[in-house]
């Protein structure tokens, strides 16, 4: 039965991957090592010429994560190229500072002013957080970009753009709504308006959101030029969350076949002093992650969680030396097989539909030596949970509570850098996923380090993929 239930969800779930996007026309090209995605209105006329639109993404985001933008312009008749900023998404380089950020606007939009179907004389910006910042500065310095969309701008301009709407969510930072009403307050031209029930990432995904971008580019450059109805930008969301569930589904009858029915081991009992023992070992971790010598380490924020999870999962680990680890009723050579099989499937659960519908999830450059790097401090930390709470789902839970929080705090308190307060809802979501794998294995008597390895993978990925990689 839930097979079946995850063979629907899939199907359901691809369905909607397939047909999100409408009649646009992408394409991928790279243009002086920066990623650049098009999209282009179907229907057009042997030589005409469309208005263009380059969108930027913001900090930890990249193109896929912006591209329901590309699906709403393009079906109101413009032609949109998206990019990922250095650090971010397919870009291999390094991030270096915001600087560099105006360099690859500005190939993108010399990219975008060479295309065939796009009129040079009407262009536009749109960019969210750190790339609402990047596309205010640029169209301040640059008097010919003719629109400008500054989605949850962080901070205001130096300059003055020429028509410059400014949207932001009514559940985000104080800050980011000051800043919207002091910055249209103070441009002539521009206007702010609030997102009513959505914060700093799900005003990605709001109806109005886009709405209010496509009307204002709308009045600006004369369109709307097609009288097609603007796609849900929920679309390619609702395809890859159907498709996630329905692999998360799955785990069930694969772990079945690969471990054979067995008697689950009864998990241990939660004690209070072991409770006790996971706080007091966290703050410790929280305390020694913030000076250890890992400020090199090429992933922004990431040296601070890694380090943590190190540090704790070796803690956690030094309290179960004396405790006899509980013997998996599963041969060694069939748990070993299993386990690689797991690892792979925990791998294209958490790549395909996040990368099909949500963000960029292939790594590049770096991020290929960092993942392993990141696997192994979480896979400590989870086999560590699993040994002291001897694969109880409610012990797994708080030492992933404990985590949440305690990077919450360390974030902070100024023990790291403060975008990490961004970060844990994302880690929170995956420490969840992570121990609903967790009784699943625990359940079909899996050895608690397979348990850890493929679980593990799934935070791990998805941390290293999306934090920016840093000089």
């Amino acid at each position: 039965m839930v097979a079946l239930v995850a063979v629907l969800l899939a199907g359901a779930g691809l369905a909607l991957l397939a047909t999100s996007g409408g009649d646009a026309a992408p394409r991928r090209v790279v243009v002086d090592g920066v990623p650049l995605h098009e999209v282009h209105p179907r229907g057009l006329k042997p030589g005409e010429r469309r208005p263009g639109v380059v969108v930027a993404h913001g900090y930890a985001g990249s193109a896929r994560l912006m591209a329901q933008f590309g699906d709403t312009l393009a079906a109101r008749g413009y032609v949109v190229v998206l990019l990922d900023f250095a650090g971010h998404g397919a870009n291999p380089r390094a991030r270096t500072g915001n600087d560099a950020l105006q360099g690859e606007l500005g190939v993108a939009l010399d990219h975008l002013r060479r295309l065939r179907d796009v009129d040079t004389s009407r262009v536009a910006l749109v960019g969210h957080s750190m790339g609402a910042g990047a596309v205010t500065r640029y169209a301040a310095e640059h008097r010919e970009i003719g629109a400008t969309v500054a989605i949850s701008l962080p901070s205001a301009p130096p300059g003055r753009p020429a028509r410059l709407l400014l949207l932001v969510g009514q559940g985000e930072f104080a800050d980011f709504r000051a800043t919207a009403t002091e910055t249209a307050g103070r441009v002539a031209g521009s206007k702010a308006v609030t997102i009513p029930g959505v914060e700093h990432i799900s005003i990605l995904y709001a109806p109005r959101a886009h709405r209010e971008t496509a009307a204002w580019l709308d009045d600006g450059f004369g369109g709307p030029f097609t009288a097609a109805p603007l796609p849900s930008p929920l679309h390619r969301l609702a395809g890859a969350g159907l498709l996630f569930v329905a692999l998360l589904l799955g785990v069930v009858p694969v772990a079945r076949v690969l471990l054979g029915r067995r008697d689950p081991v009864a998990p241990a009992r939660l004690r209070p002093l072991q409770l006790v023992a996971v706080v007091a070992a966290a703050v410790v971790a929280a305390l020694t992650a913030a000076v250890l010598p890992t400020s090199r380490f090429p992933l922004d924020s990431g040296d601070y969680a890694v380090a943590f999870t190190f540090v704790l999962g070796a803690v956690l680990l030094a309290l179960t030396l004396r405790k006899r680890a509980v013997r998996s009723p599963v041969p060694r050579p069939r748990a070993v097989a299993a386990a690689v099989v797991l690892v792979g499937y925990a791998a294209v659960t958490i790549v395909v539909p996040l990368q099909l519908g949500f963000t960029s999830m292939v790594p590049v450059g770096a991020r290929w030596w960092l993942l392993p790097v990141v696997w192994a401090g979480f896979a400590l930390l989870s086999y560590a949970s699993e040994r002291l709470f001897g694969g109880s789902t409610l012990g797994v839970l708080a030492v992933s509570a404990v985590t949440v929080v305690a990077l919450t705090a360390a974030a902070t308190l100024g023990l790291t850098n403060g975008f990490l307060l961004l970060v844990v809802p994302l880690l929170a979501v995956l420490f969840l996923v992570q121990a609903g794998w967790s009784a699943v294995l625990n359940r079909l008597a899996a050895p608690a380090w397979a348990t850890a390895l493929a679980g593990s993978l799934l935070v791990a990925w998805p941390i290293v993929a999306t934090l920016p990689v840093t000089a």
